[in-house]
This record gives structure tokens, sequence and C-alpha cells, in this order.
């Protein structure tokens, strides 16, 4: 088995969940048997069990406070319309099923946040439909559940306070769905406070919900916001309305993230910097920092223990991942197989029409020009980062370069490099894609006649608009899981991304034709030039496949070189096997038109 098969195969497992009242009883995901599912796991005793057993795999699950329950969302094939379902914890215990609709009365949709209160009976649910927007539920064990929140716009649920008394929620009922608003509720759905840094204005500030104190009593909210142009957080008491700034601007550069130590005194802060990230300890009454070490790369997630330990899911380029703790031990190993490692990234910075551009540079051995892969992420609000990926591995392995670029619209460089693709979707990301590849070629180490496009998702979008509008610029496209014709995919997807498209765009495909027309793969499929590989899910709600087949079609009526794979699964498989399919027609792909 070559390694860029092993590292798809070798057994992962996700940074565990852990019960607030239980905290021996942990939840997690594993791709063990093949496909992605959740595990019990009852750290007293070391037993573990499969929670879900599913053809497409699941791996949207919470675990209930008291630790009794594992909630799970269940969907068909993968397109994420369906309902939570509940099973008893019973780790190790066989009789641990069945499962049962957790929310009897509530009909399927999308989810749109969930909070399990610590009493085992209530929970608040999120819905999401296209007829109705945005919902919010109260459901009680033997009770039909109760509305306390509707509206057209996207909004979910953020977190509920430790008694159960409040009711955290982030809403874009001001239209924004790139920046929402907070509203704390009580049960009833009366209103307590309001947090909204939109204020109507020309400059948009986004607001999350981080999460209440777990402290009983407690009114404090963890709080992100956007105020001094990144992410930072600050605590704001709900009841008196006051707002706790933590003041860590001068003391670290980049994004801050953070959750409460489980006694409330201090907060876990996650740092985020120029595609690394790190941890810090922060002392609310001392208001001091104090790093946490971790080696250089990346934290995916990060939990503080009981006994104050913090566990972290740890990776780079170079490095599988591994879940460690502070206190020096490796938490939770999976079994068998172990991945290989693969070659560490470079750090190049490009200068582009609208700023400084950051990409990651993987070479393969030898020396260049290489084939190279231009692996563009999705999202678009996301970044790359120094973190462990098999995908551009598997690249590498076949001694192409890869490089993967942080483009106007990722996360992680400030709020105005996030923001700035409104309005221009895709046309602005491609200008610092253009300008990046030209550093690549001028610079010796990418070969100008085997420059590769492909992405999945927002990178798939960017691969298949890339292809039209940049035509001489690329000599390949692979193209996963994509928006390839915007109006389409606008009318078919779920209603949470036509809140996000409205936004970018300012409007739908009736009231701004002209922006859909010139954002979309589809008004430029004639132009392209080069062998097109296109992979989709057929049940994808997100990048829908009638819009797929729109675009297909049109190559197919003047005879363009492409291949399509569809796959019976939603926005990308949790099936081990169909992704390393996935993979290997890839890179045959590549090989028959690029002559490797």
């Amino acid at each position: 088995m070559p390694d860029w098969e092993k590292r798809f195969r070798a057994p992962r497992v996700s940074l565990p969940d852990w019960a607030e009242d239980a905290p021996h009883r942990s939840l997690f995901v594993s791709n063990a048997t093949g496909t992605y599912e959740l595990y019990a796991w009852d750290r007293a005793t070391g037993a573990q069990r499969q929670v879900t057993d599913r053809p497409n795999g699941t791996t949207d699950g919470v675990l209930s406070p008291d630790g009794e329950w594992v909630w799970w969302f269940d969907d068909k094939d993968g397109d994420e319309f369906g309902i939570w379902r509940r099973q008893p914890f019973a780790a190790g215990d066989a009789s641990a099923g069945p499962d049962e609709a957790a929310a009897p009365g509530l009909a399927p949709s999308y989810p749109a946040g969930l909070a399990l209160a610590r009493d085992g009976r209530t929970a608040i649910v999120g819905r999401s439909t296209d007829e109705d927007g945005t919902t919010v539920f109260v459901t009680r064990t033997g009770e039909d559940p109760v509305e306390i929140y509707r509206h057209r716009e996207s909004a979910g649920v953020g977190d509920l306070s430790h008694d159960g008394s409040l009711i955290a929620i982030e809403h874009t009922e001001h239209g924004d769905a790139m920046h929402s608003a907070l509203r704390v509720l009580r049960m009833d759905g009366s209103a307590v406070a309001e947090l909204d840094d939109t204020k109507g204005g020309t400059v948009e500030l986004g607001l999350e919900v981080l999460g209440f104190a777990p402290v009983d009593g407690d009114t404090r909210l963890l709080v992100g916001h956007q105020r001094r142009g990144r992410w930072e957080p600050m605590v704001w008491d709900v009841a008196s309305g006051e707002e706790t700034d933590l003041a860590l601007t001068e003391e670290l550069e980049g994004d801050l993230s953070a959750e409460w130590y489980p006694d409330g005194s201090a907060l876990l802060v996650a740092h985020s910097y120029e595609a690394r990230s790190e941890l810090w300890r922060y002392d609310l009454t001392s208001r001091r920092l104090e790093r946490i070490r971790t080696p250089k790369g990346t934290v995916s997630g990060a939990t503080a223990r009981p006994d104050g330990t913090v566990e972290y899911l740890w990776s780079s380029a170079a490095l599988p991942p591994v879940i460690r703790s502070t206190s020096g031990q490796v938490v939770l190993e999976p079994p068998g197989m172990k991945s290989p490692g693969s070659v560490s990234v470079e750090d190049v910075w490009v200068t582009g029409p609208g700023g400084s551009i950051h990409a990651l540079v993987q070479r393969p051995e030898g020396e260049g020009p290489f084939p190279t892969v231009f692996d563009i992420h999705g999202g678009p609000t996301w970044h790359d980062s120094d973190s462990f990926a098999a995908g551009p591995a598997a690249w590498v392995d076949h001694g192409y370069m890869v490089i993967r670029i942080n483009y106007r619209g990722s996360t992680g460089y400030g709020r105005e490099w996030t923001d700035a693709l409104k309005h221009r979707v895709g046309l602005i990301e491609l200008e610092d894609i253009a300008a990046v590849r030209e550093w690549a070629v001028t610079s010796g180490g990418a070969d100008p006649d085997r420059l590769i496009l492909t992405g999945g998702s927002w990178g798939g979008y960017l691969t298949l608009l890339g292809l039209g509008t940049q035509p001489d610029l690329w000599s390949l496209g692979i193209a996963a899981v994509p928006v390839a014709d915007y109006v389409t995919a606008y009318h078919d997807e779920m209603e949470a991304l036509k809140a996000m498209d409205r936004t970018l765009l300012g409007g739908t495909p009736e009231e701004v034709p002209e922006r859909f027309e010139a954002s979309s793969p589809l008004t430029y499929v004639d132009a392209v030039k080069v062998p097109v590989h296109i992979s989709a899910g057929v049940n994808d709600p997100r990048c829908p496949i009638r819009q797929v087949e729109n675009y297909v079609t049109r190559l197919a009526a003047r005879g363009a070189v492409h291949e399509v794979y569809r796959y019976d699964a939603g926005h990308g498989s949790l099936v081990v096997d169909e992704r390393i399919k996935q993979v290997r027609l890839e890179l045959d792909f590549a090989a028959r038109h690029l002559g490797k």
C-alpha cells in the first residue's frame, strides 16, 4: 500500500468532548471502521463503543451535560436535512440502544444549533428550512416543543446558561449573514439583552457566542467580537450589560478565540496567526496571560479539563495529528496502522493587488521546476494552515509541488482581508491566486506548462471560475463539489447559504443579476481550454447536483475534454474507500493529461 493511501486509511480520532457533570464520559469521532462515526468512551473504565453505524457516516454528535445521552444528527445520505436522535451513553454495554427521536414533534430540517440542559430533559433546538427560515424550540421530555424564536434570516442557537434559564442566539436579522448580532432570551422567548455591532453602518462588525460561564447563577457570556479589526474575546454580563475588554491586543497579533476553564476563573485562549496556532491561559482576576507550550504547527481544538489540564489536537503539515495533554500524555491513541508523515511547508508572501498574500508551499524531492498543484481552500471564510492533510501529501508523493493560498476572503488575517470579496465574488480571490501563480513560475519552482488548479467546495467554485476567466494560466482543472452555475445553485441550496450569497453579492439573482452573472463559472464555460475533472455528491445541499449538471452539459455540447464522477453522498464523503477512490481518479486524470 503506498504512503498516500496509508494516510487516508490510518485510523484517526477527534478531540474528545466530555460531559460537564460527568467528565469521565467522552464522545469522539473516528474512522477506525473505514467510515467516520461517533464513539462513546468511559475514561474511568477505558471502555469504548461505536455509537452510530450508517453507510455514509456520522460526525454531528453532542454529549449531554449529565453524560447520560449521546445526541446525533440523522440525515439522509449526507443531505444534512433530518432530525436529532439520541442513545443512552452506556459505554461498553451492548444493551445501550436503541436510538430514539430526541425532539419528538419537530419535523426534519437543516440544523441551526443545539444546546442541552443539565437537567437531562430540556434541549434548545435550532432549525432551518426554506419555508420558515430559522426557528428555535424549547423541548422537554414528554412535552410538546415550544417555539421561542422565528425569523426569515439565518440564526442559530449559541449556548444555554449553566442553570438553564438563559439562551444565547446568534442572528442576522439585519440581513448580513457574515456578521451576526447576539440576543439572549429567557425560556419563554422573552428578550433579556441584545448586542449588535452592525449598527446598520457602512462598516459592519460581527459577534459570536463563545459560551456562558460554567457557574450557576452566573450571567457572564463569553463573546467573540471584531471591534479592533480582528476576532477577540470579551466578557459580557447579560444581566447588567457590563462589557469587560480582555485587553489582549498588545500581547498577541492575529485572531483570538476562547473558552472557559471549568471553574469560571480563567479562559483558555486559542491564538491563530499566519497559518499557525497556539494556546494561552488568561486569568480573569490577575488579567495575566500564561503561554501553554505546544509545538509549532496548528492546534485544531483544545479543552480545559476539571483538573486544570488542557487537552488539544495538534498537527503540522509534516506530522500527523495527535491528541496531547499538558500533563505530557497522549490522551487517545487511534488503533491500528500509523499514518506516514509528509514534508514541511514553506511560508511565502507575495505582493498582490489587495495586499500581501500568504501561501504555503510543499515541495517534492528533486530539482524544479515541478508540475504544480494550486490547491484552493473552501469556505471562503476559512484558511489553510500548517496542519496535516492527506490530500496535498498525496500530490507531493507523486512529484508535484503543492501551493495553498490564503486569498482575500480567508480568515486569520484581519476583518478587512476576510470581508474584501463582497460583490466581485470569486474574481477577487482569483486575482490573488494569479499573483501567487506568477511568483511560482517566475521563481523557477513551477513548470508553466503543468499547472493544476484544484479545490473543493468554494475551492472547486474558484477552480471552475478560474478556468473560464483565466483560460491561459492553467493546464488542468480538478473541481470537487463546486458551485458551477451560481443562479441555479442559489435556488437549490440550503437556506443558510442563500443568506450568505445575498450578503456576498448584495441581493438575489433577480435583484442583482449582473453580479451573479459576473461571478458564475457557467458564464465563462465556453472559454475553458483545458481538460476538466469534476466530482460531485448527488445529495449535496450546499453545491447541489443540478447546477453541476448544467455546467457539464455545456462542456459536453462543445466537445470539451472533461470527466465527471458522481457519488452517493452529500458535500464530500465520510467513507475512507470513497475518498481514496476520488483521489486516485484525480491523480490518474492529471497523469494522463499532463504526461506525468
